[in-house]
């Protein structure tokens, strides 16, 4: 390797070296770095961190001890103490996506030994901010009494009239008053795609810091603030043993008559029979993209309620995240090696936010 520049590696299984880094990628991060690839295998999950294997981790020792940067993912072992112990040249850690709660670091022996660590997780947020728009139209357009309409035979409008159709009273986004639980990443990048609209924003979020209202131009407010105050209520919280069911019928019945839910987060935040419940009444309109639990039984009363939009959790799966995740990491190791701070670090606080503590 050119000793004049970051050694860089990646510990990963096949199929994230195949998807994620982009041959564009790899090229510009070869400009400044020399980069290799180790296939690694341990198996892991969502919540939990790889499973523990001698052999492997000697493997990724031998991998990373003369590494200034490591890029983790699927398949890579913990990057363990003893890991970290062992390769002093490391100075930059970075996970690509799917680990939340860095699960594949011990964070506390990186944190001492000072080295940077970052994630670029909210590379899905792209996708998710704009299905979230997406939904908050069709929502005001109640576009999914109309699909149920026309895929039946239906006239469009029972009685030839629009008068007392949601979609005619309510459906434009133009000037309306849009509420956000939560707002991390999807949630700012929400906020730049409303800006045309001239919307006036509302959000709750406790873990917020508060200049991040001045920048984006919104108010800071109570829980029961956005549910009862606006017209469109967009959820984007992360799931926590704080959020779930953090919504349920005490906090659906204070939402009123012809406001539009959408929930682009977890199903699990609301209180499923709850949720239910409240649409029942047929005088508010949901747009949902998830649902507790999943996939949405059969005999689920939401699937065939008029005021309803669903989707089955799509709105974060598309083909340009994984590379995505991957041109962040390069863009977080230009930053690094320039001299510059990186944008999307991990650390206590940041952890602790995320598992709502």
């Amino acid at each position: 390797m050119n000793n004049k520049n970051p050694n860089i590696g990646l510990a990963c299984n096949k199929e994230v070296r195949k998807n994620y880094p982009i041959d564009l990628e790899l090229s510009r991060l070869k400009n400044f770095a020399n980069f290799k690839w180790q296939e690694f295998n341990q198996t892991s999950d969502w919540d939990n961190h790889p499973s523990f294997s001698k052999e492997s981790e000697t493997k990724l020792i031998e991998f990373t001890k003369n590494l200034d940067a490591l890029i983790v993912s699927h398949g890579s072992p913990l990057i363990s103490k003893n890991v970290i112990d062992n390769c002093p040249n490391l100075k930059f850690i970075g996970e690509l996506e799917g680990d939340r709660f860095s699960q594949r670091i011990d964070l506390e022996a990186a944190f001492k030994k000072e080295i940077n660590v970052v994630d670029t997780t909210h590379g899905s947020s792209y996708p998710v901010a704009e299905w979230a728009l997406g939904l908050s139209i069709l929502g005001l357009k109640n576009a999914g009494e109309h699909f149920r309409n026309l895929i039946a035979g239906k006239t469009v409008f029972p009685g030839g009239s629009r008068e007392n159709d949601p979609g005619f009273k309510a459906g434009e986004l133009w000037e309306r008053r849009v509420g956000l639980i939560g707002c991390g990443h999807i949630g700012r990048r929400l906020l730049t795609f409303l800006k045309p609209f001239k919307t006036t924003n509302f959000v709750y979020d406790p873990y917020l810091d508060s200049e991040i209202a001045d920048i984006f131009d919104f108010t800071q407010t109570s829980l029961e603030y956005v549910l009862s105050n606006v017209d469109v209520i967009i959820c984007l919280a992360p799931l926590t043993p704080k959020t779930k069911n953090m919504i349920g019928e005490k906090e659906l019945n204070l939402i009123p008559p012809g406001t539009v839910l959408v929930n682009v987060s977890r199903g699990a935040i609301f209180n499923s029979e709850d949720l239910i419940k409240r649409l029942s009444k047929k005088d508010i309109i949901a747009s949902l993209d998830v649902f507790e639990p999943e996939p949405i039984p059969e005999d689920s009363p939401i699937r065939n309620m008029e005021n309803v939009f669903l989707s089955p959790h799509i709105a974060g799966v598309t083909k340009a995240c994984q590379p995505r995740f991957f041109s962040i990491m390069v863009d977080e190791l230009d930053r690094f090696f320039s001299g510059h701070k990186t944008k999307y670090n991990l650390s206590y606080r940041t952890i602790s936010n995320r598992k709502g503590l």
